[in-house]
């Protein structure tokens, strides 16, 4: 069977976050044991399976090395790259999910939108956040049970970009992981917010760029900042940038993706 990594929200190999990808010619999904053994032989923040449901339809999910989660992001993307590559679809495909039914538009230069249900924010006081991310925190969100994570504010790009966190600690927090954003200490430098996430609850120690998180991410900044179209920067060790767009319940997030391994899964 085939399978390949497939690097997004980058334009360069080994950077952004890569996603393991299957694109199945069954119209059925494997056995679920199944998906989530070759999720933990990837070892990567997330490896999709998708298999046909007729023309531009597909059905998606996505398991960590642990789990299968709710909502995945940059493996969407990199879903949706895969079948480009293989000439499978258009410039549109629609992807049923546990997160509903989410769409991919694929631009001529190559730029893929998603369109993605916004997380809800709910304001919260966390117990030992502070503690487990080694800083004060400004604020912090819910973000609704289909994401699952918890969102919190740190003084500024600084602190985000040189969190240390305790991940023991981290990982005994009641959430799938824990997004830590900021402002960006020059907006002129092409991003207008910055953030990391951390999920090693779920086999994640750190993502190094989480598009779910800026269903969280966007309503937050789009708020703060009064406009509904911004520029994302995850601060990674491998770094990406989300494009944002707020529109109404729903939220367009853009990227690019980049295939680096394609091979054959032999078992």
């Amino acid at each position: 069977m085939r399978i390949r990594i497939i690097d997004a929200f980058t334009d360069r190999p080994f950077g952004g976050n890569p996603a393991g990808v299957v694109v199945l010619d069954t119209d059925t999904f494997p056995d679920e044991a199944w998906m989530q053994r070759v999720a933990a032989e990837m070892n990567l923040a997330e490896t999709a399976f998708a298999h046909p449901r007729g023309g531009q339809d597909w059905a998606l999910r996505w398991f960590t090395p642990l789990c299968e989660v709710n909502l995945c992001g940059h493996a969407t993307l990199a879903t949706a790259h895969a079948l480009v590559e293989d000439q499978l679809i258009g410039d549109l495909v629609a992807f049923d999910s546990r997160s509903g039914v989410l769409t991919a538009a694929v631009a001529g230069d190559g730029a893929i939108t998603l369109d993605f249900p916004v997380s809800p924010l709910t304001p919260t006081e966390p117990v030992g956040v502070a503690e487990a991310l080694g800083t004060p925190v400004l604020a912090a969100w819910e973000t609704g049970p289909a994401l699952g994570d918890l969102l919190v504010e740190v003084a500024d790009e600084q602190t985000v970009r040189t969190l240390r966190p305790d991940l023991g600690l981290v990982a005994a927090l009641a959430t799938r992981g824990v997004i830590v954003t900021a402002a960006a200490a020059d907006p002129s430098s092409g991003y207008d917010f910055v953030s990391r996430f951390f999920g090693p609850a779920v086999g994640v120690p750190e993502d190094p760029v989480t598009g779910s998180a800026h269903t969280a991410l966007s309503p937050l900044w789009a708020g703060r900042l009064g406009r509904d179209d911004l520029v994302g920067l995850q601060a990674s060790a491998r770094s990406g940038l989300v494009r944002t767009a707020l529109r109404g319940d729903r939220v367009e997030l853009t990227g690019r993706a980049v295939t680096v391994l394609d091979g054959t899964l032999h078992a």
